[in-house]
């Protein structure tokens, strides 16, 4: 009778901090959805506390009778921590919860329903590991992904940016990095990121197949304002005329400087000790 009323005190206290749990889910939900950052921050951090408690998570999966609920709860905390993660722009933060939220789209498919949010945060990662470079990960990922996920239209933007990367097709990705364009509006931080560097390939690109261009011509290559043209001639220090920007090494005219006359006379004294010994 002890063991049987300790039993049911314990199924009565995991019900209870489940209940407590799904009130801050919805809070933090809300919270989200509303973009008020500093509250979602804060209610994930009660919330990860409070799920650390639930027997029922990877890798242990105890058979509780709440179960389901522990999961469910959990998995949705995570799933909105990547996406905080991603909007606030802190990428390793995003990483560490992937790496949490993964089990549970990977071990509990028997578990649970699928998320509507998973084929979302399944391209968010992809396309972070892009930008961070990382191509190998990125095609070690690409494997894991279940096959029911694969046809979504965010893994198949992940695969057209990799692609786009590869051949250096940087208009292309320019053009995707454009709000309408994207999937999701969640895409964006990284796109932010990913379009500084292409801007500044294509930049190194320019100083090598042109000795000179005009900023018009400039700005519809980069696919930026005047002004950025502007400020990545001055952090690349390309010189500049009235007709637009000069590369390659600016030639100076010939001077008497120029001339190495130490060495040409050293060399003709030589010349002549040699011609001494000949005759």
């Amino acid at each position: 009778p002890r063991r049987q009323g300790g039993v049911h005190c314990a199924t009565r206290r995991t019900m209870a901090d489940i209940a407590t749990a799904r009130k801050t889910l919805d809070a933090l939900t809300k919270a989200h959805k509303s973009g008020d950052t500093a509250k979602t921050g804060s209610l994930l951090g009660t919330l990860k506390i409070a799920i650390a408690s639930f027997p029922a998570l990877p890798p242990v999966f105890e058979p509780t009778e709440t179960a389901s609920d522990e999961l469910t709860i959990a998995r949705d905390t995570f799933e909105i921590a990547v996406l905080h993660c991603v909007t606030t722009g802190d990428e390793s933060a995003a990483e560490r919860n992937f790496s949490q939220l993964k089990p549970f789209y990977r071990d509990c498919v028997t578990l649970l329903p699928p998320s509507q949010l998973e084929p979302l945060i399944t391209g968010l990662n992809l396309t972070r590991l892009l930008v961070q470079n990382r191509i190998a990960e990125f095609h070690v990922e690409l494997e894991t992904v279940p096959s029911y996920i694969l046809p979504s239209d965010h893994v198949k933007h992940a695969v057209a940016l990799e692609s786009d990367l590869m051949e250096g097709a940087y208009g292309s990705i320019l053009a995707s990095s454009k709000k309408n364009n994207l999937p999701s509006p969640e895409y964006a931080s990284f796109y932010d990121t990913l379009t500084v560097t292409v801007r500044d390939e294509i930049a190194t690109c320019i100083e090598k197949a042109y000795s000179s261009i005009t900023p018009q011509a400039a700005e519809k290559l980069m696919s930026c304002s005047a002004s950025d043209v502007a400020a990545t001639a001055a952090a690349r220090k390309w010189r500049q005329d009235q007709n637009g920007y000069l590369f390659g090494e600016e030639k100076n005219l010939p001077s008497v400087n120029d001339i190495p006359a130490n060495e040409l006379i050293n060399q003709t004294l030589m010349y002549a000790k040699e011609l001494e010994r000949i005759v």
